[in-house]
């Protein structure tokens, strides 16, 4: 779990990484200012995450149920969170209807926020 953890941490900052470059230069030609900060704001979310994992898979041993399913969820509910977001910003020229990818954004935060409740209750816990 640990390796996994950083893997996808190191995976994640490398993509928001290279997503906001091409946010910053390339896109702005290709979608409005709006859509742009709405792809900013998934890009900023991703990277956060990728932080939080890096330093999760530095900091922690995953020998407990909380460990693993804070990391998953964080996991899960960021790549949803972000890549949603990302897909929302493109709609217009993909042509997937917003109806589709909406509900994603916000099932992705929530699965990210139960995360961090998780690692809230753990660190409590462990330091009683």
């Amino acid at each position: 779990m640990k390796q996994l953890v950083l893997i996808v941490g190191a995976f994640y900052g490398m993509l928001s990484i290279i997503l906001g470059a091409f946010g910053a230069h390339a896109f702005k030609d290709m979608i409005s200012v709006e859509k742009l900060a709405s792809f900013e704001v998934g890009v900023r979310y991703m990277m956060y995450s990728a932080l939080t994992l890096l330093i999760l898979g530095f900091f922690l041993d995953f020998t407990t149920g909380i460990e693993k399913n804070a990391a998953r969820l964080i996991m899960v509910g960021s790549f949803m969170f972000s890549a949603s977001i990302y897909f929302l910003a493109f709609s217009e020229k993909i042509n997937v209807p917003s109806k589709v990818l909406g509900p994603i954004t916000p099932v992705g935060g929530t699965l990210m926020l139960v995360g961090w409740g998780m690692l809230l209750y753990y660190f409590i816990r462990m330091y009683k």
